[in-house]
């Protein structure tokens, strides 16, 4: 099938443009949703299909939907931004797409053409732009998936699969009103271990997560850190950010990408500005108690974390069993700041892009 524009159905019952914008007052994260969707299927027999954007309604799935079962899933997150001249613009999107790729292959699952995701979101997002949120950080949030939609039982991949894009109005992910995010150190759970699906956008990773994250609230925290599974003691990824580490000699440090820690848009756009602001930029494993040893000293001056949702977001307390500490003086670094305002500014149409990173769609 090509990747051109797919058929459109519009929604014969769109929400109502005053109610419409009285949910665009302060949306949240993740709970208001626009009025279309894209759908496009799989089969082994026919190849990608059927593609369209229609009105956005639950779905019917048979109790025996592979998915239900086998949890054969995976998924993407992406966000559309309003640029300053009106227009509509996504960033890095065929990154996504790749990563999508990547996801379904370690999920034996078949890979939709890079085109056809990109098709996907932006004739979304023009089709439902009204939804954008008129305020401070407002976005709308993408959210591509696919899952094995075959009705059997029985341990094998899918012979059928269904892909999506719905839509969400977006504001501010965090709302704790805090200066910096505070994290509990998960000392019984781990995220990923070498050879699983650490690497892959699916949902197990994140269900596999929740119970570490339910104890980092009971805690009084914001997020949960996740060490690795062998000698839990190297630092890897929060429940869904990466991690920075900026040291008072200039140098920054992520742990590796080496199939336990997704590699994340963000981590990788954050990469390479950090470069640009001079910064010796590190990819090295982090144990524990030389965080913990670096901050006491003072040598650690800022930590920050950073995933789609959340862009840039400083860390000012760690949390475990063993006491907590204090990342420089609990706040936001000058240099997250600084990195958190470049990249904003390039997302938003405020600053050059000189790395062809945003990409207009209207």
């Amino acid at each position: 099938m090509t990747s051109g524009a797919f058929p459109f159905e519009a929604n014969p019952n769109p929400v109502d443009a005053a109610e419409r914008a009285a949910r665009l007052v302060d949306p949240g994260f993740g709970r208001v949703f626009t009025d279309h969707m894209v759908t496009i299927r799989y089969s082994d027999a026919k190849g990608w299909h059927d593609a369209k954007v229609g009105p956005r309604a639950p779905l019917t799935l048979d109790p025996a939907t592979a998915v239900l079962h086998y949890a054969q899933e995976i998924f993407e997150g992406l966000k559309a931004y309003r640029l300053a001249d009106g227009s509509m613009a996504l960033f890095r999107p065929e990154q996504n797409a790749r990563r999508f790729q990547r996801s379904a292959k370690r999920l034996a699952m078949p890979e939709l053409p890079e085109e056809m995701f990109l098709q996907a979101c932006r004739q979304l997002v023009q089709v439902d732009k009204d939804w954008f949120p008129p305020i401070d950080g407002g976005s709308i949030y993408l959210r591509p998936f696919m899952i094995a939609s075959e009705v059997f039982l029985g341990v094998k991949p899918s012979a059928e699969y269904l892909f999506m894009v719905i839509a969400s109005s977006a504001g501010n992910y965090f709302k704790s009103g805090a200066p910096a995010i505070s994290i509990w150190v998960s000392e019984h759970y781990t995220r990923a271990a070498r050879g699983g699906t650490g690497a892959a956008k699916c949902g197990g990773n994140y269900a596999a997560s929740l119970v570490a994250q339910s104890e980092a609230i009971r805690q009084g925290c914001d997020q949960v850190v996740f060490l690795d599974a062998a000698e839990h003691r190297w630092v890897e990824e929060l429940g869904g950010m990466n991690l920075f580490f900026l040291f008072d000699d200039g140098s920054l440090l992520t742990p590796p990408t080496d199939g336990t820690i997704l590699e994340g848009i963000t981590r990788d756009s954050v990469l390479t500005l950090a470069r640009e602001q001079g910064l010796n930029v590190r990819e090295e494993r982090y144990a524990m108690d030389q965080w913990r040893a670096d901050a006491e000293s003072g040598r650690l001056v800022e930590v920050f974390a950073c995933g789609t949702a959340a862009v840039v977001t400083p860390v000012g307390t760690v949390k475990s069993s063993q006491g907590a500490f204090t990342i420089g003086a609990g706040g936001a670094g000058q240099m997250t700041q600084q990195i958190r305002t470049k990249l904003v500014d390039i997302q938003r149409g405020a600053a050059a892009d000189t790395h062809g990173w945003v990409q207009r769609i209207d």
